[in-house]
């Protein structure tokens, strides 16, 4: 027993030790994620907001997957809306430091939604912490159903597996501010993001609209006596044409942003909250789903891995209930070359 004490305090010192404030502390920079709710994932909702660019003559690569449970019921006088399913998105993104200022890039998604798994677990989790079940555990299990009626007119049925290639994405930024001390790293950068159509919008891996976002995105991270402390924000908007999915309910512009916070105790680990917000992406509906503005907090972190490798591990909550997935569960990779 003494034995296995003195290996117990042994490991618990290893690990304080490798927490120790370091100068040299893991920066904090947004999750790459977003929205992934059926109804608003095929459209460019922008989820690379970092204010930090790829170096000159370097490239900046991303592994995302996003897996978002979703479950939402509304009724309203002449409108019903069921959103039952899973969704998977992996993002491959590559940017590239075209000079210090410019960088220039490239977003592949593949999508996929059917039935999933998750169901039993989510209900397990929510009796376990008493939180409301919204219906989900008296609903068929692992289904895929999203429908959607508005004054007796089917609008949106959906209830088969998919899965492809979603819309490519167009990536650039422009650093206007980067000022670098010993102790601190201010950043301001004017972003865009131009979406096209090469997703199937009849299965919702697209939207069928181009769309066009123009955001600025900064941050500051300062070190201290406790490690590395830092704060990042993103605000923008975006103008889209009308697309196939409820086109003639299709807010035209949207406003989004992002606010972020962390802590990085070491420089091989950080821990950080986000919160990603957007106006409503449809007109003249009363359902949460479709005619309200979304709230998404993703809370989680970010280790260093050898080969200066980063993975980001997040878990996300609609704060704003129904107007994003139940749960989101994010990772992401990346590595500059």
């Amino acid at each position: 027993m003494i034995t296995r004490f003195f290996h117990l305090q042994a490991v618990l010192i290893a690990f304080l030790l490798l927490l120790t404030p370091s100068a040299h502390g893991l920066e904090i920079e947004p999750f790459r994620t977003a929205n992934r709710s059926p109804m608003v994932q095929p459209f460019g909702l922008p989820a690379e907001t970092s204010s930090n660019l790829a170096a000159a003559g370097h490239w900046h690569t991303s592994l995302t997957q996003d897996i978002a449970s979703i479950y939402s019921t509304s009724t309203a006088a002449n409108e019903q809306i069921l959103l039952d399913g899973e969704l998977y998105r992996w993002t491959l993104a590559a940017r590239y430091g075209v000079t210090d200022h410019l960088e220039l890039g490239l977003e592949l998604p593949f999508v996929m939604q059917g039935g999933g798994f998750l169901d039993g677990f989510i209900i397990d989790w929510h009796k376990w912490w008493g939180l409301p079940q919204g219906g989900r555990d008296t609903a068929l299990k692992n289904r895929l159903s999203y429908t959607y009626t508005k004054n007796g007119v089917r609008q949106l049925a959906m209830g088969h597996a998919s899965g492809g290639i979603g819309d490519i994405s167009l990536l650039g930024g422009y650093k206007l501010i980067d000022q670098r001390a010993d102790n601190d790293h201010d950043t301001l950068t004017l972003r865009t993001q131009l979406k096209l159509p090469t997703g199937d919008s009849a299965n919702l891996l697209g939207s069928g609209s181009v769309d066009f976002s123009l955001f600025l995105t900064g941050s500051m991270n300062r070190y201290t006596d406790w490690g590395m402390l830092g704060v990042y924000a993103a605000a923008g908007g975006m103008v889209s044409s009308d697309g196939e999915i409820l086109k003639h309910q299709r807010q035209n512009m949207i406003g989004f942003g992002n606010v972020g916070l962390g802590w990085a105790p070491a420089s091989w680990i950080n821990f950080k909250v986000q919160c990603d917000l957007s106006t409503p992406f449809y007109k003249d509906s009363s359902l949460p789903e479709l005619g309200k503005g979304s709230a998404l907090l993703t809370f989680g972190g970010t280790l260093k891995l050898p080969g200066s490798y980063l993975l980001a591990i997040g878990v996300g909550e609609d704060i704003a209930v129904a107007t994003a997935p139940d749960v989101t569960f994010h990772l992401g990779l990346s590595k500059q070359f």
